[in-house]
């Protein structure tokens, strides 16, 4: 497997044995498909009409938003792409210049990596910072995620920063390998259930799984409450009551 994307001055360290804790980005520590949501209801109630109502022209989207991420990867770029196909499925014709344009506006939050954060993370990544390392581990675009990363003011707090297409089983242990991490002391901390903690607990580690109302359709997975060193909290500065 590539190496995923890292960026920072953290040089070639290992953690060994020391407990260490990951973070996803995304709808963990701050808001981020909410953003997405606004703009695809936006879009939803522009292009409903007799006999096609939002919910139905939302429909056709998370269709078309499926295929792209699977072809494309997640990211504002690809999300105003789905938003232009759609445009163009429900229209039957290529959309204009101007459907173009307003297109742009409708998806101006999510094109800026605008950010809501969520509360108690910044206090409680603090704290945690004083007694652990902690690693970020974000999937998405890559400059997308940086802006994001960088308009946030959280970078400081991680040791090392991870920006990767997809996490899967295979990216949490090419991170143990290159960190050589003892899994068994290693956690993973996300609202994910598809890419923070199913593959996390396949590769060994830990998981803590944080629930967002707003993850998106899909990133949703079943999970098993009984499974081995599972932690679902409800919410982000719970996490000082366990580490």
């Amino acid at each position: 497997m590539a190496a995923p994307v890292i960026r920072g001055p953290w040089g070639n360290f290992v953690f060994g044995r020391r407990p260490v804790l990951l973070f996803d980005a995304d709808d963990t520590l701050w808001e981020c498909n909410v953003v997405f949501e606004r703009a695809a209801d936006d879009f939803c109630a522009w292009q409903a009409r007799p006999g096609l109502d939002a919910a139905a022209v939302r429909r056709v989207l998370a269709g078309i938003e499926r295929a792209n991420t699977e072809r494309h990867g997640a990211g504002a770029a690809v999300f105003l792409r789905s938003l232009a196909d759609c445009l163009e499925r429900l229209q039957q014709r290529p959309a204009t210049g101007a459907e173009h344009a307003h297109l742009r506006r409708l998806a101006e939050a999510v094109l800026d990596c605008r950010i809501e954060m969520i509360p108690e993370v910044a206090e409680t990544l603090g704290a945690l910072q004083e007694k652990y390392p902690l690693v970020l581990v974000t999937k998405g675009d890559t400059v997308d995620q940086w802006r994001k990363i960088d308009n946030s003011g959280l970078r400081g707090h991680f040791e090392a920063v991870h920006v990767v297409r997809e996490k899967t089983t295979a990216t949490y242990s090419w991170l143990a390998e290159r960190y050589q991490l003892d899994v068994e002391r290693t956690w993973m901390v996300g609202n994910s259930p598809a890419s923070d903690i199913l593959p996390a607990l396949a590769a060994g580690m830990g998981a803590v799984y944080v629930p967002n109302d707003n993850t998106w359709a899909l990133e949703h997975a079943d999970l098993d409450s009984a499974a081995d060193r599972l932690v679902t909290l409800e919410r982000f500065g719970q996490l000082l009551d366990h580490f």
